[in-house]
């Protein structure tokens, strides 16, 4: 799972606002323009992402590996006819367009997930979205964030503890079976101590969160995502 890693690098010091705008502008541009042409640039602009953050491709798309089998399958399925029975690969086109178009979003996500603090996402958030929709949306994400990599981490070790124990020569309904109740019961054990460390803290709706402030260094990213946009509507 990506989580924040401290680092120096050109997407480390942007404005989060300004990552959160030229991430939802690059999707929005991929998606309008699904050719080969099309996401030809925009995998140049997705290394670029990659090189400002300073991180290897194979970083976020680790980070998404549960994605991925969805993205390759999807293809190979689009394939098989069923009347008649046979296989069409002229038809695999489109669906392997829209998987490659789903893995830039997910590796210029990646950038922003691995530069950018959860407390900057949350005043972020807060800041675009005044109110107390902005706030409960910046606890979900700040929440998010930081607890979906802890159970994620608890299954990998219910795995690694059955399968020490030869719960991999079990059959699969059981296996699953195995790890999905024991994951569901960290989760409440995680959500019961999650609660208890809020109040402990004296959770308030209004902390105080870093200030956020538009920086030379930043207009430059917010130009490049005001040509995504403007690229989408032509």
């Amino acid at each position: 799972m990506l989580t924040y890693r401290p680092g120096d690098s050109l997407a480390h010091r942007l404005d989060p606002r300004a990552k959160l705008f030229v991430q939802a502008a690059f999707a929005l541009a991929a998606f309008a323009h699904t050719t080969p042409r099309g996401l030809a640039a925009f995998t140049v602009v997705a290394l670029g992402v990659l090189a400002a953050g300073r991180l290897s491709p194979t970083v976020p798309i680790r980070g998404f590996a549960p994605a991925l089998p969805f993205l390759v399958v999807a293809p190979l399925a689009a394939t098989v006819t069923l009347w008649p029975l046979g296989l069409d690969p002229t038809a695999a086109v489109e669906p392997a367009l829209a998987s490659y178009r789903v893995l830039l979003v997910l590796v210029v996500s990646g950038v922003y997930l691995r530069t950018t603090p959860v407390r900057d996402s949350r005043a972020a958030v807060e800041r675009l979205l005044p109110g107390r929709v902005g706030r409960f949306l910046g606890v979900g994400v700040a929440l998010v964030f930081r607890f979906l990599p802890v159970l994620l981490a608890d299954l990998r070790r219910v795995r690694e503890a059955s399968r020490a124990r030869l719960g991999d020569q079990r059959p699969l309904r059981e296996r699953m079976r195995t790890v999905g109740a024991a994951g569901v019961r960290r989760a409440f054990a995680r959500s019961d101590r999650l609660a208890l460390a809020l109040r402990a803290r004296c959770f308030a709706w209004n902390p105080t969160l870093p200030e956020l402030r538009f920086r030379r260094r930043d207009y430059p990213a917010l130009a490049v995502g005001v040509l995504l946009v403007a690229s989408a509507f032509l």
